[in-house]
């Protein structure tokens, strides 16, 4: 989810009393840290609530009374995030590791004026709110293709400065067995938890056989820096002093907080298979060429890897990404009431069979996939119940028009 929408998920008694203390005090916070950082009391600090994500931190901004001057910054900042991300539910030294390595790259993060780790709050530049989804969703209505390449550009060339970077990293590996758990998301919370299925021996052994290929097929992949969740609601159209949103500029990379090291076409995958937004294969498969010759001149894949080995590449990866993404979705929606993300279910599930069926490795894993769990989890998307409500689908349809 994106900074802006507003969050929907709120608990209530006991928990919506703490949240207001924890918002109390991260604005008392803020206003120290502002005046350590301006050599003067900037006065109270009163910050809105944002959109939360798919994460337990929420978001807030604070419009100050008057410009603030901060070193880093070459004009008067007008507006400010403040973050709180419990620190019993969030890792925050990850957040502050990725941002400082991806910064380092040349990539656009916001600017980390103050942080507490103990008690997990942070201030951070203010992006705006300009997400690439609703200009690509604009664009794509209007049959705007020159407005969407500007965009897929920068968010390509933003993502081939991050994996020039040679420099050594300190995020963890994206190895088997981190792997493998995420594709054990789909056994527990798509199967089992959301569909009630029980796994024979059979089927436990096809779902093993086809993780154990997608691991295998991920981890013989060039490995470099890898953001997780590279795709547009994790993108920002950078707004400007003056108020400008030029598209034509690097993107502002949000949520990277769990940035690992692993496959080079995993945020590729992200990019442009999103889970969000849909692109004609023709279309697709122009960037992707785009993005493999950039990414040949740059030495960041080998030059005897073939065009076709590289798709193949790209396609497998994109298999174990969206197979975690639907143990993920249904997790989100059962554990962290959070129902909205059933709503893109179809569109991870067309992909997984659209793509998968070009393997023959995959043949077992789609059709047992397509005749059953698939039909399955249709059954419940439209079967008249709690799961998902008319109010969380007008949710959004608001919060994908941006209000």
């Amino acid at each position: 989810m994106s900074r802006q929408q507003q969050s929907t998920d709120g608990d209530s008694g006991t928990s919506e009393t703490n949240t207001d203390i924890r918002h109390q005090q991260l604005q008392q916070w803020a206003r120290v840290a502002l005046q350590q950082l301006l050599g003067s009391d900037p006065g109270p600090v009163n910050a809105s609530a944002l959109g939360g994500d798919a994460s337990f931190r929420r978001y807030f901004r604070h419009h100050a009374g008057s410009a603030l001057s901060l070193e880093g910054f070459d004009h008067p900042v007008k507006s400010l995030m403040l973050v709180d991300a419990p620190p019993e539910r969030e890792n925050n030294p990850a957040f502050l590791l990725t941002a400082s390595e991806f910064r380092a790259a040349g990539l656009q993060t916001p600017t980390i004026l103050a942080h507490d780790l103990e008690q997990g709050f942070m201030l951070l530049e203010d992006f705006g709110d300009q997400l690439y989804l609703p200009c690509l969703q604009a664009a794509q209505d209007a049959g705007d293709m020159a407005r969407v390449d500007v965009l897929y550009t920068q968010a390509m060339n933003a993502l081939l400065a991050l994996q020039s970077d040679r420099s050594v990293s300190q995020l963890p590996p994206y190895d088997q067995t981190r792997l493998h758990n995420e594709l054990s998301l789909f056994d527990e919370w798509f199967c089992g938890r959301m569909l009630g299925i029980e796994l024979d021996a059979d089927e436990t052994r096809l779902l093993a056989n086809t993780w154990q290929f997608l691991e295998q097929a991920a981890l013989g992949q060039t490995q470099v820096r890898v953001h997780r969740d590279y795709h547009s609601r994790n993108l920002m159209v950078r707004q400007h002093a003056d108020g400008a949103h030029p598209e034509n500029q690097p993107p502002g990379v949000i949520d990277f907080q769990d940035a690992v090291t692993g496959a080079v076409t995993y945020d590729l995958v992200s990019l442009l298979r999103d889970c969000y937004i849909v692109w004609p294969a023709e279309d697709v498969s122009r960037w992707l060429r785009q993005y493999f010759e950039q990414a040949q001149a740059r030495d960041i894949v080998p030059a005897s890897l073939s065009w076709e080995a590289f798709r193949r590449d790209f396609d497998l990866m994109g298999i174990q990404r969206h197979i975690k993404v639907l143990g993920i979705f249904c997790r989100l929606a059962l554990r962290d009431n959070k129902p909205r993300y059933l709503l893109d279910l179809p569109v991870v599930m067309d992909y997984v069979v659209t793509v998968g069926e070009r393997h023959p490795e995959l043949k077992a894993f789609i059709s047992w996939f397509r005749r059953g769990p698939m039909i399955d989890m249709y059954g419940v998307l439209t079967a008249s119940g709690p799961l998902v409500s008319s109010a969380d689908l007008a949710y959004e349809h608001d919060a994908e028009e941006g209000h």
